[in-house]
């Protein structure tokens, strides 16, 4: 199943979960701001992120430039607790399923969430080259 990490204010997460369904794909929505994030969920998303917290952290975020905050020399139990207690240094959103992350919504690369098996249904109706990958 489908994690689609949120906040309220984001306007790319409205268009991500409107997507979502639209195509009729299950996910379960996790709104970053409200309870802590779960650790174990944080190291998966980190482990498929190929940029490392370049993919999902926000540098321009207000916390890491008042904080001065480095986080290359931060350990993984030190980045995971700092990313708990400041959840909105988060890019949004970040959709993961079981192999891959994307972060933000981008029209073209989402549609790798499409479970194999819908892909020609969904793609007779939109017109998708892309989809018979």
């Amino acid at each position: 199943m489908l994690r689609v990490y949120t906040s309220p204010s984001c306007s790319s997460c409205r268009k991500v979960k409107e997507w979502l369904n639209d195509n009729k794909i299950e996910y379960v929505e996790k709104n970053i701001t409200q309870g802590i994030l779960d650790e174990k969920e944080l190291k998966d998303i980190l482990a498929k992120s190929e940029n490392g917290t370049d993919d999902i952290i926000s540098k321009r975020s207000k916390v890491i430039k008042e904080q001065k905050v480095d986080l290359e020399k931060m350990t993984v139990s030190q980045l995971i607790e700092f990313i708990r207690d400041n959840p909105t240094v988060l890019k949004r959103p970040i959709i993961v399923n079981d192999s891959t992350i994307q972060v933000g919504y981008n029209k073209e690369e989402i549609r790798t969430f499409i479970p194999r098996e819908l892909r020609s249904i969904i793609c007779d109706k939109t017109s998708c080259d892309d989809c018979n990958k």
